[in-house]
């Protein structure tokens, strides 16, 4: 996936960026909603993103601002593991980037590209339950949340993309 505005630029790591991607996961504000992982697992994350792309169409991908190229955050897209009939979108923003309307643009860049893909499967989301920010980003994105999502150890909600 390559994708470009003013705002943001989505596109391919490189190998020699793991240590900006590893670094992102340091933040406890970045990672309060997310599973624990150890930075082993990060690494096999990253190294699996780089794997994927020789397969594609899905991945984790790097966000960077386009003025100075400076490191925003990352994003995904793959089957969905609780439903292989869909597809789902996530993304993690580095701190000094919240707020600034930025989900939003990758959120619908996220969303294009699953389209482009396949237009029969729904494109959902999940977040944890307290992630209030994330939950407004796609409800603005025109998702609709439908029931938890219950997984062995937590909740999550529960997002799907409605279709026109």
């Amino acid at each position: 996936m390559h994708y470009k505005n003013d705002r943001i630029i989505i596109r391919e790591f490189t190998p020699e960026e793991f240590s900006l991607f590893s670094t992102l996961f340091e933040n406890e504000n970045v990672t309060r909603y997310l599973p624990y992982k150890t930075p082993e697992e990060y690494k096999e994350m990253f190294d699996k993103a780089l794997a994927d792309y020789e397969g594609g169409p899905f991945s984790r991908w790097g966000i960077f601002h386009p003025q100075n190229n400076d490191f925003v955050g990352m994003c995904l897209a793959r089957i969905f593991l609780d439903n292989p009939d869909q597809l789902e979108i996530g993304y993690t923003l580095g701190e000094n980037y919240w707020g600034k309307g930025l989900g939003t643009e990758v959120c619908k860049a996220l969303v294009d590209h699953c389209l482009s893909i396949n237009h029969q499967k729904d494109i959902v989301a999940v977040t944890d339950l307290d992630n209030i920010g994330s939950q407004k980003v796609l409800l603005k994105s025109g998702f609709k949340r439908v029931e938890n999502l219950a997984r062995e150890d937590r909740e999550l909600a529960y997002f799907v993309l409605q279709k026109e």
